[in-house]
């Protein structure tokens, strides 16, 4: 099996995660400026940005998670959630993903034909630049997930963090070294879900 083909079969979605981690901030940097640079990205639109969060600055973002959850989740089921939180926490860091409104509206005026295209494709572009930073922190010995807590704590962020008004908050990827791992993953038949003609 190819290294590639391998990268992408033992990615997954790791949620115990802890802050010893067998790499340094370097490396992870260099990993989310490669994916920047050589994502496929819709008329070479380049939209996607990102902000990595380490040490006090990932404890504020999952406490500022924790207090806007706090606001909608009921007492009686907040315990749940607020060990949710505290496993994101435990990480090393948090890689928080944008999309910067400002280049698909340009994009939107310069090309009225595909307007309504543009906000599908900045998404799908976000999607592809996710999974490769996610497949090359896996292939740094790092393990992480995908979280969504976006628009809940957009204003937050926004705030805490100087984020420009025209970045929109795609997803948090909090990552760390690997303290438990996945269980084995279940597939449903490839055969339901591809057809093949000619």
């Amino acid at each position: 099996m190819s290294e590639f083909k391998q990268a992408v079969e033992s990615r997954r979605s790791v949620y115990a995660i802890g802050k010893e981690i067998g790499t340094t901030k370097e490396e992870i940097k260099k990993v989310v400026e490669h994916a920047l640079k050589y994502v496929p990205t819709a008329f070479n639109s380049q939209s996607g940005r990102v902000v990595v969060l380490y040490g006090e600055h990932h404890d504020k973002l999952w406490e500022i998670t924790r207090e806007e959850l706090r606001k909608i989740v009921p007492e009686s089921a907040f315990a749940s959630t607020n060990d949710k939180i505290n496993a994101f926490k435990n990480g090393y860091g948090t890689i928080l993903y944008f999309e910067d409104q400002a280049v698909i509206k340009g994009l939107q005026e310069q090309f009225a034909l595909y307007k309504d295209n543009f906000p599908i494709w900045s998404q799908e572009a976000s999607g592809m630049l996710q999974f490769i930073v996610w497949t090359a922190l896996h292939e740094l010995g790092l393990g992480a997930s995908l979280q969504h807590y976006n628009p809940l704590i957009d204003d937050g962020v926004r705030k805490e963090w100087n984020i420009p008004e025209s970045w929109k908050l795609i997803g948090q990827m909090p990552f760390g070294n690997v303290v438990v791992p996945p269980a084995a993953k279940e597939f449903a038949p490839v055969d339901d879900r591809i057809k093949v003609f000619g």
